[in-house]
């Protein structure tokens, strides 16, 4: 049971789920109200001059609207009651099913490949662009803040491929460049650094202590730098027992080989074998407090807790216990050397690439410029352009017109606004979720299909808070907040980028962005397993449960820097992703990943009349430029 009231909490506030107008509280933050943003809202037309959802809050990622008909495919009703598509007596050269990256960037290679004057249609579920490249804006007062509701950055345990930084630099990224925008002095201004919240039910207190290791992997790994007394604070306040606290120093401090007699060779293909859980109990031999302390540490970025995390992923990521194996994480080094963070994660990946596409979507001509750019929802799918993108558009088909062998079409079923549409295009690029394309594309060799459905997503909650100051947190001398046994397990200032006209906050009384993550799985599961139980918890989670566990993480966490819930909480839009980042394989329940050969994306990623295959799915890898890399590979394979 919550210590709080509802009303303490702030749950009377009416914000966000109720009347919550773009991105801004009334009642909370009446005087921070731009009051002639009246009238948008939802259930707006793709056309309307008021349609912009990037300023939606409460629920939003898989939102209300972009998976029934997905839903009733998969069950086997959809066309019971579908009725006869209507014809829209469209044709295309290429149609593009799913707007992500690597459903924009398919169309950037296809349009440089046959011209500019090849027409393409891209029809997306969601309301908008980008995929899981999400962007949250919001608006007070004059300022406008940006929040990340998915991809985070620019980088990956190995660097990009030759293609992949070909769009990047084509789009105008600098990598290299991402110091001159990043502010690091105000990151650790004041002394702030990496906590740990220790809560009462796990650990018999609600404590916030220094955390001495911020653990790779996290959103702000680039500069969660421990505080020079941070060991000194955890080893006497951490509620754990003695033993644990004293193993946490040895695993993170002390340089020992816990494999002694074996090779590198040998130390690694053991590590596979192992989770990293083990690896800490049976190897090591830690008290079973520092698994209860670091069990959620690996979900945002694996996913699931370091029960199902292999021991040797946990090495080239770089946790601890692994400095004195002679296991290099060069993975890591690679990723801190090829990094870029937009304020809105890679949803600017995603603007500029439609600003390629549909130039008057998106005005300016930099890509520090697109940050701050107002897009016009209402050019992306204009009947004068030859590459259209049509949002709120759920394809439920997609079949060649005759023998797939020798057609020269394919047909292309989709749902807009409750009724059922067909246009035709020469080529059709899949870019959406492998589990769905046997759904959609039932032509498709058996064996072909079971590799496609043997895919899973992990499940992702990213909830982005917007307080009405920074001062709890520099109270508090805190910049991220690991949370192990909290519903979201890390509460994190986003890193302080200020790039072409947008100025990150700077000063205590500014507004401030606040993201919060979860990856929800059930432990002792295989992999797959667990992201299955994640994604029904996220389906049946609703928006209010959602706000309340936000404000009572929060109430909690920084009550001891004077945080007030009902007071300080402006705005939360919570972004849910039952289907999340690509599954990638794991050495602990992928028998194939130590067997070697062909392996399931491989099989599922093959060409098919007419019809290519293009998502990060493709590669069984969760990242920005695996999703290039896959497009780029599909429109190969159509041979324009």
């Amino acid at each position: 049971m919550s210590d709080f009231t509802d009303r303490e909490l702030g749950m009377h506030r009416k914000i966000t789920r109720r009347d919550f107008i773009n991105g801004v509280a009334i009642g909370a933050a009446a005087t921070l109200m731009p009051w002639q943003l009246f009238g948008q809202g939802e259930n707006l037309p793709q056309n309307s001059p008021n349609y912009y959802p990037p300023g939606l809050t409460g629920l939003r990622g898989s939102h209300a609207g972009s998976f029934e008909a997905a839903h009733s495919l998969r069950d086997g009703t959809f066309w019971e009651s579908a009725g006869a598509p209507h014809d829209t007596g469209q044709s295309f050269d290429l149609v593009v099913v799913g707007g992500g990256i690597s459903g924009l960037a398919a169309a950037h290679f296809y349009r440089k490949s046959a011209g500019t004057s090849a027409r393409i249609l891209i029809l997306e579920n969601h309301d908008d662009f980008g995929g899981h490249a999400k962007r949250n804006e919001f608006r007070v007062g004059d300022r406008m803040l940006l929040g990340y509701g998915g991809t985070y950055s620019i980088e990956s345990p190995e660097p990009y491929s030759a293609v992949a930084k070909g769009v990047i630099e084509e789009l105008g990224i600098d990598v290299g460049s991402f110091p001159k925008y990043l502010d690091r002095a105000l990151y650790e201004a004041d002394g702030r650094s990496p906590k740990i919240f220790f809560d009462k039910e796990n650990f018999g207190s609600d404590r916030l202590v220094d955390d001495p290791y911020p653990f790779p992997g996290g959103e702000t790994f680039d500069l969660a730098v421990a505080g020079p007394d941070a060991w000194k604070n955890f080893l006497s306040e951490a509620p754990i027992a003695e033993q644990a606290r004293k193993d946490v120093s040895r695993l993170c401090r002390e340089k020992k080989d816990y494999l002694p007699g074996l090779n590198s060779g040998q130390k690694q293909a053991q590590l596979a074998r192992i989770s990293y859980e083990r690896f800490l109990t049976e190897v090591v031999g830690v008290h079973p407090d520092v698994i209860r302390l670091y069990q959620t540490v690996s979900q945002p970025l694996f996913g699931y807790g370091i029960d199902a995390v292999p021991a040797l992923d946990a090495s080239d990521t770089g946790y601890p216990g692994f400095i004195g194996m002679g296991i290099d994480a060069e993975g890591l080094e690679n990723e801190r050397r090829y990094f870029f963070h937009f304020p809105d994660g890679n949803a600017s990946i995603a603007r500029l690439l439609v600003r390629k596409l549909v130039p008057a979507a998106i005005p300016g001509n930099s890509a520090s410029d697109v940050v701050t750019s107002h897009a016009n929802y209402a050019k992306l799918d204009d009947e004068k352009s030859n590459i259209r993108i049509r949002l709120s558009s759920t394809v439920v088909r997609a079949k060649h017109v005759g023998d797939p062998a020798h057609a020269t079409e394919v047909e292309i079923a989709y749902v807009h606004s409750g009724k059922l549409y067909t246009v035709k295009a020469n080529h059709c690029i899949l870019a959406c979720w492998n589990m769905m394309i046997p759904y959609l594309c039932d032509e498709l060799p058996e064996a072909q299909k079971q590799a496609l459905a043997s895919a899973t997503k992990v499940p992702l909650l990213y909830s982005n808070v917007i307080l009405r100051s920074r001062s709890a947190f520099d109270k508090l001398k805190a910049n991220s907040i690991y949370a192990p046994g909290g519903y979201h397990t890390h509460v994190d200032v986003d890193l302080p980028v200020s790039i072409g006209g947008y100025q990150c906050p700077h000063n205590l009384r500014d507004p401030l962005v606040v993201h919060m993550s979860k990856a929800p799985c059930q432990a002792g599961l295989p992999a797959r397993d667990q992201h299955r139980m994640g994604r029904i918890e996220l389906f049946t989670t609703t928006f209010e449960t959602i706000e309340r566990n936000v404000r009572e993480q929060l109430a909690r966490t920084l009550g001891g820097g004077g945080f007030d819930p009902a007071r300080d909480i402006v705005a939360i839009t919570a972004n849910r992703w039952p289907h999340g980042y690509a599954y990638e394989y794991n050495s602990l329940f992928d028998s194939f990943v130590l067997e070697g050969g062909v392996t399931p994306c491989e099989v599922a990623r093959k060409p098919f009349g007419r019809i290519a295959i293009a998502n990060s799915d493709a590669g069984a890898h969760a990242y920005t430029d695996e999703a290039i890399n896959q497009a780029w590979r599909a429109v190969a394979e159509l041979k324009v």
